[in-house]
């Protein structure tokens, strides 16, 4: 399941980093917000050149479940 609405909506790296910076603020400390947010943009960075589309859609639906996976982590309830 993704953790925001639209997640299936992404079709571009630019949607993507959108989408995940959104997820970003769903974490519970500004922390980890400043982390991931920073993570996200390496990542974007450093794939900026990718053109291939079943690659880069391979990449946005990897980068949607890991979204899910850790904001499940850390906003599971206890």
């Amino acid at each position: 399941m993704p953790p925001l609405v639209g997640a299936e909506l992404i079709q571009t790296p630019v949607q993507l980093y959108r989408y995940l910076l959104r997820c970003c603020r769903q974490l519970p400390s500004p922390a980890m917000q400043q982390h991931y947010r920073h993570a996200i943009r390496q990542g974007y960075n450093s794939h900026s050149d990718e053109n291939d589309p079943e690659r880069i859609q391979m990449m946005i639906q990897r980068a949607v479940a890991d979204a899910g996976w850790i904001l499940d982590k850390y906003t599971k309830k206890k």
